[in-house]
């Protein structure tokens, strides 16, 4: 049985290679009629409504996840989050809904940003066990003082398209949640000026003013990233194919899976490889924009 989907193709006017979506179309031998797109600033972009077969599907995605370069991206909207009902975005922090990596800014302070920056890179990619690296990472925050997480938040700098992502998510009803392999202390803050539905992330330990070096309680992983998705649908009375997950890394791959439409920011190969959505340009608007919402 064929199903509907929307396939939207962004480019950056800076890129001057055309966006490939045509070709796959041409590819894989889909019936396709051309779709109103709204387009945020700076960017160039069409849509497409597909009918499609599972083998078409397939091929199609893995197309996507091969060949949307830098400074493109594309994204293929399922069936399920059509229309107004309301959805659910999931969506990562460090690198995804915000600029930095916030260990790597703690560390720096430390004097050892670089080698906490390695762990993070490897653990990104997949390389090694997430939790594993994130206890190593956190020992070398011990002994800082606590005043710096407050320094850290204020300079917290929100994805481009953020805000307007948010925006038009609530200007529909939607809800959004942000969920981290980071630290609630920071994520707390940044929730509240984004006015963000849902939170959760790791705890730093604090002890006397200053740092720990240690988590408090089980370290928010890639399981548990799925696992909060799935308790805001409950709590929101949203179902899981009317998500929308978003993410960089190899922690975020459950998420992604679990989602109606998981979105890779920029995405490491491993993350990428499970992606119905690639960003190779960092504007969260698009995700909007494919997905029909104003703000």
């Amino acid at each position: 049985m064929n199903q509907q989907y929307r396939l939207v193709s962004f480019s950056s006017d800076a890129v001057t290679t055309p966006h490939p979506a045509p070709s796959w179309i041409e590819t894989i031998g889909a019936q396709a009629s051309p779709a109103e797109l709204a387009v945020p600033a700076g960017l160039s972009g069409a849509a497409w409504e597909l009918d499609l077969e599972e083998a078409q599907l397939n091929s199609l995605r893995a197309l996507l996840r091969e060949d949307t370069a830098a400074g493109q991206a594309s994204l293929l909207v399922p069936p399920a989050l059509r229309g107004s009902r309301r959805s659910l975005i999931v969506t990562d922090v460090d690198s995804t809904l915000i600029e930095q990596e916030v260990i790597e800014m703690l560390a720096a302070h430390a004097g050892r940003e670089a080698e906490v920056a390695a762990v993070t890179e490897r653990a990104m990619r997949g390389e090694l066990d997430f939790a594993q690296s994130l206890h190593h990472r956190v020992q070398a925050l011990a002994g800082l003082p606590v005043s710096l997480i407050e320094e850290v938040a204020a300079d917290v700098v929100p994805t481009a398209g953020a805000r307007e992502l948010i925006a038009a998510a609530h200007a529909g009803g939607h809800k959004v949640g942000a969920v981290s392999g980071g630290f609630i202390q920071v994520l707390e803050p940044l929730a509240e000026a984004l006015g963000l539905d849902h939170a959760h992330a790791n705890v730093l330990g604090v002890r006397d003013g200053v740092l720990t070096g240690t988590v408090e309680g089980p370290v928010v992983d890639r399981a548990a990233k799925a696992a909060a998705l799935r308790r805001w649908c409950a709590a929101d009375d949203i179902e899981a194919q009317r998500t929308i997950g978003l993410g960089d890394g190899a922690n975020d791959i459950d998420l992604l899976t679990v989602a109606g439409l998981g979105v890779g920011v920029e995405p490491k190969p491993a993350l990428r490889s499970v992606a119905d959505g690639v960003l190779g340009l960092r504007r969260l608007d698009t995700v909007a924009a494919a997905l029909g919402w104003d703000a």
